[in-house]
């Protein structure tokens, strides 16, 4: 059973004002200077940086978000950007239907002015903001008094109110609402829930916390029953998955071949040299898919010379890619396809496609080009 909601009043009045104090103190003395934090709050950096951070570390977010911000410096330009412009700049980050759906997010808030609605309500109605990130922006760059789960703050509120039910992570993820939305005070929300999950980031890590230097630790259930470094239970790590790919680099008077990624999935809307997903690793499988794939290409599966492999790591699925390098004579024309200059000045393509690529740069066969046979086309 979930916590019991008479039980969560008592508890959350008698130690809310020591914890918001002690949280807030904290927060002033020891918070990092992150570049979107400024006084007084940009809802647009805010939001920009909520969904950056999304599955990404700050560290990384951090040099990313001041090229996104100077190229996009408010609502309206990122709205007037085409997409690809945008997934350009947001290459490299991963998990790009974010990309798309700030983009998306953006041009309704042009449409109605550039003006960010103030309310949890109103911003969970835009693409890509559900209840976490619309707390966020609402508390931190509106002052409301709006709670914020995300997993610092949820191990955070875990340790310091254990136990919670055990009845699985949706309710524990119900419980720590709860407790967060009874803990948000009015004055000062924003700095409240970004203290919650500075502590979760730096102080009440994972693993090995830092119990000595947490505000809360005199109050942390957690830490009295000795079990800090359990909770909340690790989750099971799904076993990564090994998927054979093979990629087909078509060269032709120093241009290459690539094709936009579907709009929804992986690497959705970049551009990237034209592949095929093997059934598997055996050599009858790999050779059946570059027959798919030439045949797409217009080439030959005979012309088509080994270059060798790279691999990518995903979350759940690790990538081999077999690369291959063909010249072609003629332009192949088909919807969602282009012809680029191999610098790929200006085009948002994948990371996978970059190494892709760079592999065939170190095998010579970019500079091997010119010496190919072409026709007019």
């Amino acid at each position: 059973m979930p916590i019991d909601e008479s039980s969560l009043s008592v508890l959350t009045r008698s130690r809310s004002a020591t914890i918001r104090a002690r949280l807030l103190a904290w927060y002033d003395a020891s918070r990092r200077d992150l570049p979107w934090r400024r006084d007084p709050p940009d809802p647009y950096h805010i939001w920009v940086s909520e969904v950056m951070l999304q599955q990404t570390q700050v560290a990384t977010v951090v040099p990313y978000w001041r090229r996104f911000v100077r190229r996009f410096p408010d609502v309206q330009s990122l709205a007037a950007a085409p997409i690809e412009e945008v997934l350009r700049a947001w290459g490299g980050l991963g998990y790009y239907r974010r990309a798309h759906q700030l983009h998306a997010a953006a041009r309704e808030l042009a449409a109605r002015g550039g003006t960010f609605p103030r309310d949890v309500p109103a911003l969970e109605r835009l693409p890509g903001i559900g209840r976490y990130t619309a707390g966020a922006i609402a508390s931190i760059a509106f002052g409301r008094r709006a709670a914020l789960v995300d997993g610092n703050v949820a191990r955070v509120l875990s340790r310091a109110f254990h136990p919670l039910s055990g009845a699985g992570d949706a309710e524990q993820r119900a419980d720590c609402w709860r407790i967060a939305e009874r803990l948000v005070p009015a004055e000062r929300p924003g700095d409240f829930n970004q203290a919650l999950m500075e502590l979760g980031a730096t102080c009440c890590t994972p693993a090995a916390p830092r119990c000595a230097d947490c505000p809360l630790r005199r109050s942390c259930a957690a830490r009295r029953a000795g079990v800090q470094d359990r909770v909340p239970p690790a989750r099971r790590r799904l076993a990564a998955s090994t998927v054979e790919v093979v990629a087909l680099v078509a060269l032709r008077r120093g241009e290459v071949l690539l094709e936009r990624r579907p709009a929804g999935g992986l690497w959705a809307g970049l551009w990237d040299v034209p592949s095929e997903v093997a059934a598997g690793a055996s050599a009858d499988e790999v050779r059946g898919a570059l027959e798919r794939l030439a045949s797409r290409v217009g080439v030959a599966p005979s012309a088509c010379r080994p270059v060798g492999e790279i691999r990518r790591t995903l979350t759940h699925r690790r990538l081999r890619f077999h690369v291959y390098v063909a010249w072609v004579d003629r332009r192949v024309r088909r919807d969602g396809w282009r012809w680029a200059k191999q610098s790929l000045d200006g085009i948002g393509v994948s990371r996978a496609a970059q190494a892709v690529l760079e592999l065939v740069r170190r095998g010579g066969a970019v500079r091997a080009t010119a010496r190919q046979p072409a026709r007019r086309d």
